[in-house]
């Protein structure tokens, strides 16, 4: 945990571990286009969150609730658990940085 991190920076490494979700889920070969299209919807969703309030200071809570979320993900997931994820894990994100709606 950083402190002094920024929102953008929360969401930034929050893409790059739901990208690592989807490279895993692409492993089950009839869900490929399923996986890449869920990671790239809700990439964008968080990117947009970036774009929007990327300048704003995370609160310790935040920083805590993401790195915690990441880690999960990074917990040796099987391909059909990472899938699983692919959704779960930015609506967590997002419900961190207030922007669940």
């Amino acid at each position: 945990m950083e402190p002094g991190q920024s929102l953008r920076d929360l969401l930034e490494r929050a893409i790059a571990a739901q990208r690592a979700l989807a490279d895993i889920g692409e492993e089950v070969e009839d869900e490929w286009t399923y996986v890449n299209d869920l990671h790239d919807a809700w990439a964008a969703r968080l990117a947009k969150v970036a774009n929007e309030r990327g300048t704003e200071p995370a609160s310790t809570a935040t920083i805590a609730a993401i790195d915690q979320a990441i880690a999960e993900t990074e917990s040796g997931l099987d391909p059909h658990r990472a899938i699983d994820w692919l959704s779960t894990f930015p609506q967590v994100v997002l419900l961190a940085v207030g922007d669940a709606g």
